[in-house]
């Protein structure tokens, strides 16, 4: 009774869902998007342009994750609550407009 109990934690559990290192959502819809450029065209210019985009966004997106891997979702949730959270740095301050928050 001496011992504390130990619970397994796996790690699969709350690990971020990253692929190529990238945010799953966001690095299939930059590549799907390159590749309808590069598909549907049909020419030189759009395939060397969307391939570009397509190494860009991977590119971006890996260092974003490495950044921090729920960047992405936290910015959602920010601007998804932009509206409720009042502009003010000090819960003290004097609001300048009528307005309640």
């Amino acid at each position: 009774m001496s011992e504390l109990r130990r619970t397994p934690f796996y790690r699969a559990l709350h690990r971020p869902s990253l692929i190529w290192g990238g945010d799953r959502q966001l690095m299939l819809s930059a590549l799907f998007m390159s590749a309808i450029l590069m598909v549907v065209s049909m020419n030189t210019v759009s395939f060397v342009f969307g391939l570009l985009l397509g190494m860009i966004s991977v590119y971006a997106l890996r260092r974003m994750a490495q950044a921090d891997p729920l960047m992405w979702q936290v910015y959602v949730r920010q601007v998804k609550y932009a509206g409720y959270y009042p502009p003010f740095s000090r819960p003290f301050r004097v609001a300048k407009t009528a307005r309640v928050y």
